[in-house]
């Protein structure tokens, strides 16, 4: 089956699994883990993949379906890192603002 283009796919885990061409990008959550602040900031211009890493975040860290979400990460960057252990090991509390705007409406 050919590969497909996952134009406008946000969720990390349905581009793996629909087998969509992926950037290996994974190398941030060590970065992500290295980086000792206490409060992490994302800002991205519009359609920069801000939810896409935040859903891969979501995938690496989460301990619910921790054993599931570790075959998404397969033959990726962060597979082979010294960080991998930590995959799978916090509870993680997932907040999107991304369709806020539908659902107040514009003002």
């Amino acid at each position: 089956m050919k590969k497909g283009i996952g134009i406008g796919i946000e969720d990390f885990k349905k581009i793996i699994e629909e087998d969509c061409y992926y950037f290996d990008k994974t190398n941030y959550i060590e970065e992500f883990l290295k980086d000792r602040t206490e409060i992490k900031l994302f800002t991205r211009p519009r359609r920069f993949g801000k939810t896409l890493n935040m859903t891969t975040l979501k995938y690496f860290f989460d301990v619910k379906n921790a054993e599931e979400n570790r075959k998404l990460f397969k033959n990726l960057y962060i597979e082979k890192s010294e960080y991998f252990k930590e995959q799978g090991q916090y509870p993680v509390i997932f907040i999107t603002m991304k369709d806020l705007k539908k659902i107040l409406g514009s003002k």
